[in-house]
């Protein structure tokens, strides 16, 4: 988890993975359309999401083509942010009941 996290630190990074996210299945030149990157930090930026397996790439004849995985994204939602959901949903429910049995 110590590479994804480090690969979502990055505020271009999480910018690659919002545009696979809109649309999965860009080639570089894709990617690199619109930033004010060069193409070889996008490339960088890239290796590091694919070190952390957060972009998953398929050649398909001479192109290249990124997908974003979602799984390490998941799977920190799953081991970092559930755990300390489940304490203030079940104060919300608490509540609730409170404040419905006082209004009975």
């Amino acid at each position: 988890m110590d590479e994804v996290f480090k690969a979502l630190a990055d505020s271009s990074r999480r910018a690659l993975l919002d545009r696979l996210h809109a649309r999965n299945g860009q080639t570089l030149s894709d990617l690199c359309g619109g930033l004010a990157m060069t193409r070889q930090a996008v490339t960088k930026h890239l290796a590091i999401l694919e070190a952390a397996n957060l972009v998953a790439t398929v050649k398909h004849g001479r192109e290249k083509l990124h997908y974003l995985n979602p799984v390490p994204i998941h799977e920190i939602g799953e081991r970092w942010i559930r755990k300390f959901e489940r304490g203030r949903l079940a104060a919300l429910g608490d509540l609730k009941r409170t404040l419905e049995t006082r209004d009975e």
